[in-house]
């Protein structure tokens, strides 16, 4: 794991996820860290080094980055104001909610708001983020490919930007288990890249033929998809009548 330098002192005011992924993924570019590990370490080390406890720059992470949404300047905001628009119903899943950001994002509109993750430790995070922010979100760890979730349990189940973290076939099985879940309707939003972001934790580079793969067996199936580009690619998955 890297402990090279950060290329300058974050703070309570400055810290946040727009300003520190270009950042650091400028500095895995150019070799000063160490692909994803020495990016996530370097992340961590900015966050919790920004403040005398490491909880109060985790708290200063979620207030600033969900602040820069807000306004418009962080890089991810054209991403959560389509993904909001697309939601159906009143209770909603983020499957792989990372920091949970849109989670929390979402609590903030009144939504009924699960979120699910791989890494307990982003659970964690999410869980504490939620309770100092007084956000009802619920979060459990949890398996893209297996949801422990009830069928039609949620009205709008979203996959944003995790796909490409998963090789082909998990990827499927994703989709199909967000459609499982889903009551009304499916999200799902992927970068498009010439090649997978290694520092991300990215697997494999998608287009818009891998998206109507996903949707072309649920289209059989009466399911209702759309598909198109806005920052990234989308699919949109409706059941009949939901």
């Amino acid at each position: 794991m890297t402990t090279a330098a950060l290329p300058r002192q974050f703070t309570t005011e400055t810290v946040s996820d727009g300003l520190l992924v270009p950042i650091l993924s400028a500095m895995v570019t150019a070799g000063e860290l160490d692909g994803r590990a020495g990016f996530e370490d370097a992340m961590v080390r900015a966050i919790e080094g920004c403040a005398d406890e490491p909880a109060d720059g985790w708290h200063a992470f979620y207030v600033n980055s969900l602040a820069e949404l807000d306004s418009g300047v962080a890089p991810f905001t054209p991403i959560h104001r389509r993904a909001l628009s697309l939601l159906r119903g009143h209770r909603v899943l983020e499957v792989g909610s990372c920091f949970g950001l849109f989670a929390l994002h979402c609590a903030r509109t009144g939504l009924d708001v699960h979120a699910c993750d791989v890494c307990p430790g982003a659970v964690e995070r999410l869980d504490e983020a939620a309770r100092r922010l007084t956000l009802p979100v619920s979060s459990r760890v949890a398996d893209a490919c297996a949801l422990p979730y009830p069928d039609g349990s949620m009205d709008t189940v979203t996959l944003i930007h995790l796909l490409e973290h998963l090789e082909p076939a998990a990827a499927a099985t994703a989709v199909d288990e967000a459609v499982r879940v889903a009551a009304r309707r499916v999200v799902i939003a992927v970068p498009f890249e010439e090649a997978p972001s290694e520092h991300f934790g990215h697997v494999q580079a998608l287009t818009e033929d891998d998206l109507i793969g996903w949707a072309l067996p649920w289209i059989r199936r009466g399911v209702r998809a759309s598909v198109f580009v806005d920052h990234g690619g989308w699919l949109v998955l409706d059941r009949v009548g939901g």
